[in-house]
C-alpha cells in the first residue's frame, strides 16, 4: 500500500482537475434510511447465496471473452432474483447509513424511476477518488453525468449506489471498507430485487483501487469491474479468492500520480486470475486491447489512453457497454 502522502497527492490531483474534493456535501432528497441496518457480521449466509446464484448466472451462452468491444451475451440466461424481489421496500433514493461492527458508514442509494419490486435490476456501486465524496459521483462531477456516465446509459435498467469512503478514501484498513460492501449488499439483496448475477464496480483513482480490491476478494460475487487510473494501493490485491471476475481498465500512458507500471501490476493480477494469455486484439474504443485465452465470460480490456492521471473521456460508453454484455 503506498503512503498517506501519496494518497494525498492522488486526491490534490483529482480536486485539480475536477473542482471539487473539498468539504462534505450532501444530495439533494432525504432518501430512505438505513439505520440499524445489517451488521457486516451477518452477510456471511447472504453471500454464500450471491455466489452461488452469481456463479448460476454465469453458465450462459459465453463468448465474452473474444470478439469485440461489447464481447459476447454470457450470463443472460440465469439471473438470480434476491429475496428482497416480489416485496415492498421502505427504501427511497438519498443518503442512508448502515451499522458495520458498530461504525455508522453512509452510502448514497439511486433507484430506477418506477422501481418494480418483481424485476431484477443491476446492481452498480460507483466509488470516489481520493478527495472526494459520494455526492460527487451521484451528481456527476468528474466524468459524463451520474454514476461516471452510467446512470443516464442504464435507461432504468440498475440501482446505483455511491458509498462514502473514510477520511474521502478507501484505505480499506483491516477490511474496514470490503466489510462495508458486503454489509451493503447483504441489506440491499434483502430489501430490493437484484439480480445477483450482475453486481458492478467501478471507479476512478482510489475508486479505482477499491474496485481492485472488490475484483480480488469478491470474484464469486462481482460479475465485473472497471478500474480507472487504478493500483493496488486499497490492500495489495493480495485476496485468496480465485474466482475469475470480467475487467475493463483504463490508465493514462503519462500518470505521473498513480504510475502506469502500477496500473500494469493490478491488471496482470487479474490477467493471472483469469487465466488470460500474452496476446490482445483490438476492440473499440481505440487504443483498448482484449486479451486472448481468458477463461470464457471472464475477458480483460486494457485501455492505455495518452494522457495523464484523469478520467479518459470514452469511459463511460465502453464500461457501459462492457457491463451490458452481461
Amino acid at each position: 500500500m503506498r503512503s498517506l502522502r501519496k494518497l494525498i497527492l492522488i486526491g490534490v490531483t483529482v480536486a485539480g482537475l475536477a473542482g471539487c474534493g473539498s468539504g462534505a456535501s450532501t444530495p439533494s432528497g432525504t432518501g430512505g434510511s438505513a439505520t440499524g441496518g445489517t451488521d457486516v457480521t451477518g452477510h456471511g449466509g447472504t453471500g454464500g447465496a450471491g455466489a452461488a446464484g452469481g456463479a448460476a448466472g454465469r453458465g450462459g451462452s459465453g463468448g465474452g471473452a473474444t470478439g469485440g468491444g461489447a464481447g459476447g451475451s454470457t450470463g443472460t440466461g440465469g439471473g438470480a432474483p434476491t429475496t428482497g424481489c416480489g416485496t415492498s421496500t421502505s427504501l427511497q433514493s438519498g443518503r442512508a447509513s448502515i451499522d458495520v461492527s458498530g461504525t455508522s458508514r453512509e452510502y448514497i442509494l439511486a433507484l430506477p424511476s418506477g422501481y418494480d419490486a418483481n424485476h431484477p435490476y443491476r446492481l452498480i456501486f460507483g466509488f470516489h477518488w481520493s478527495g472526494g465524496v459520494a455526492n460527487d459521483v451521484a451528481s456527476g462531477q468528474i466524468i459524463g453525468g451520474p454514476y461516471y456516465g452510467l446512470q443516464s446509459r442504464s435507461a432504468g435498467s440498475a440501482i446505483f449506489v455511491a458509498p462514502e469512503g473514510l477520511n474521502k478514501g478507501w484505505a480499506n484498513s483491516g477490511g474496514g471498507d470490503i466489510a462495508f460492501v458486503k454489509a451493503m449488499l447483504a441489506y440491499f439483496e434483502t430489501n430490493l430485487c437484484i439480480d445477483q448475477s450482475r453486481i458492478f464496480s467501478t471507479g476512478f483513482s482510489y475508486g479505482g483501487m477499491m474496485s481492485d480490491e472488490i475484483g480480488t476478494e469478491m470474484g464469486d460475487v462481482f460479475r465485473a469491474i472497471a478500474p480507472m487510473s487504478d493500483a493496488c494501493y486499497s490492500g495489495g490485491c493480495k485476496a485468496s479468492n480465485n474466482h475469475p471476475i470480467a475487467v475493463w481498465m483504463a490508465h493514462g500512458d503519462n500518470d505521473m500520480t498513480v504510475p502506469l507500471a502500477d496500473g500494469m501490476t493490478a491488471l496482470n493480477k487479474f490477467l493471472t486470475k483469469n487465466g488470460c494469455g500474452t496476446e490482445t486484439t483490438p476492440v473499440n474504443p481505440s487504443p483498448c486491447v482484449q486479451y486472448q485465452g481468458c477463461m470464457t465470460g471472464y475477458p480483460v480490456t486494457w485501455c492505455k489512453f495518452s494522457g495523464g492521471h484523469m478520467p479518459w473521456s470514452p469511459a463511460p460508453d465502453a464500461v457501459w457497454a462492457f457491463f451490458s454484455q452481461f
